[in-house]
């Protein structure tokens, strides 16, 4: 991984890789009106990666937005999923997954790399990260 993009770019192109794979292989076109079956175990999944990653505390405003506005528009395809969407609401989500995740990845490949954190900050983020997965 080169070190000139922030990890939140490597992450955001990850994301709108998935999402596109997940577009492109649903059975339903986004013409029909036939009913839409998505995984929600792998929805969940990548909605929680598309958490974590936009809560990340050196992300510049713009791509903090546009990661936020992708966020919610996975929260609502998983709240309807599976079977409460048909496949044009559902295509319509992943559009918009995929138009925010884009905006989150120009924003972040313009972005500067923060600096690299001291050793005293490394090791308050390591116990900070450590103190969150105990409690």
């Amino acid at each position: 991984m080169s070190t000139e993009r922030p990890k939140a770019y490597y992450t955001a192109v990850f994301l709108r890789g998935s999402f596109r794979a997940i577009k492109e292989s649903m059975a339903g076109k986004a013409e029909d009106g036939l009913p839409c079956w998505l995984d929600t175990r792998m929805l969940g999944m990548l909605c929680r990666e598309l958490t974590a990653c936009s809560e990340e505390a050196t992300l510049p405003a713009d791509a903090h937005e546009a990661l936020e506005s992708a966020r919610e528009a996975c929260d609502q395809l998983l709240s309807r999923c599976p079977g409460g969407l048909d496949s044009t609401l559902c295509h319509r989500h992943l559009d918009a997954i995929l138009e925010a995740l884009q905006r989150a990845i120009d924003a972040l490949a313009k972005a500067p790399v923060p600096a690299a954190p001291s050793r005293w900050q490394s090791a308050t983020r390591y116990l900070l990260h450590g103190w969150k997965r105990l409690s």
